[in-house]
């Protein structure tokens, strides 16, 4: 499903535009990103949970070469799964 498909079956449900929906699903996005991206975690319980998490630097390796290289240390975005919806999905 995409976010056109999403917007629809949203707006199905609940009887609002498909316009409604799309304005409260880029807020949704746009807020949890900005959040995130300040460091605060945003959590739905059951359902998701968004945060930071730190990536240590490491060594790699040039596929192609075979020559090591430095990755560098960083800051990644990180989702988390809550128990029932993996329960729903593991029926």
């Amino acid at each position: 499903m995409n976010k056109s498909e999403l917007v629809s079956s949203i707006a199905e449900s609940t009887g609002q535009s498909q316009s409604t929906v799309n304005e409260v699903l880029s807020a949704f996005e746009s807020t949890v990103v900005s959040s995130v991206a300040a460091g605060t975690k945003v959590q739905l319980p059951g359902f998701l949970t968004f945060e930071q998490a730190q990536r240590k630097a490491r060594t790699g390796r040039n596929p192609q070469t075979g020559a090591e290289i430095q990755i560098a240390a960083a800051t990644v975005p990180k989702v988390k799964v809550g128990k029932s919806f993996k329960d729903a999905v593991n029926k």
